[in-house]
């Protein structure tokens, strides 16, 4: 653990408390995962404040994934209420993205901070790509894949996910709805996908950070503690006010302004990982 002073942990906290209210709003308002946010907004925020390049990016997707465990668990609680998870297919691609993740977990464990941090940036900038100029009615299949390209996608969405600590949403709605999936149960199935990506991959990086030397106060492995307990309330707690301010504002707008953040954001990261 690094050694921090009064003021220093201060202004860890509310980093952590920002990171968190962001991670909320652009939930509620955008229907965004909060990996998306939490972990280029950690990892700015680690840089910031001293945290070692060896292990910054590690403690950010860390964190992110446990976060992920309680919003995908509250998320799908809400979407199985409403019949909006399709648990055929969801035990159809369980084993793939399981394998995906553990496969995703060993990788991270063994790259270099800034390789996991170029990584994690080229899928922004694509994400951020599909946000902007995307349409939602695209679609390649009318039917979800089956066979061998099912096992692929089903392992490629685990092992990033994990690698970038993102929830099922990011890549498992984007995914469905390109092979035809109505979108609402593209939603609901991705929530729990969420839960089957955050809890291997978060224990995995609890495991592997154990005894590594410069991680923030108050962690566990590349899990920050401190982290967990102000981003999670705090994101909770906020998400319900953007859901408010999606119905008053246009979202095809902000939508629009926040893949150009996105695209900055990894453009960003991309520079700080080749210098």
């Amino acid at each position: 653990m690094s050694d921090f002073s009064t003021m220093e942990l201060v202004l860890l906290g509310f980093g952590l408390l920002t990171t968190g209210a962001l991670a909320g709003l652009a939930a509620g308002l955008l229907g965004v995962g909060g990996g998306i946010i939490v972990v280029p907004v950690l990892y700015q925020l680690f840089t910031s404040i001293g945290i070692a390049e060896e292990v910054r990016m590690h403690v950010a997707v860390g964190t992110s994934l446990a976060t992920i465990v309680a919003t995908s668990a509250s998320s799908m609680r809400a979407h199985w209420r409403h019949g909006a998870i399709d648990r055929s297919l969801l035990l159809q691609w369980l084993p793939w993205i399981l394998s995906g993740v553990l496969v995703g977990t060993a990788l991270a464990a063994v790259m270099k901070g800034n390789t996991l941090v170029g990584l994690f940036a080229a899928v922004l900038l694509l994400l951020s790509i599909r946000m902007g100029l995307g349409n939602p009615s695209w679609t390649i299949a009318d039917k979800p894949p089956v066979g061998v390209l099912r096992a692929v996608i089903g392992a490629v969405i685990g092992g990033l996910s994990t690698m970038m600590g993102l929830g099922g949403g990011s890549l498992m709605v984007p995914t469905l709805t390109l092979f035809g999936y109505p979108i609402h149960r593209a939603v609901g199935t991705g929530s729990a996908v969420g839960c089957i990506i955050g809890i291997p991959g978060a224990i995995g990086f609890i495991l592997t950070g154990l005894g590594t030397e410069g991680l923030p106060p108050f962690s566990l492995g590349y899990v920050s503690l401190l982290g967990l307990a102000l981003i999670l309330p705090t994101s909770m707690l906020i998400a319900p006010l953007g859901a408010r301010l999606a119905y008053k504002l246009n979202t095809v707008l902000l939508r629009r302004a926040f893949a150009v953040f996105l695209a900055l954001t990894a453009l960003k990261m991309l520079h700080s990982a080749l210098t």
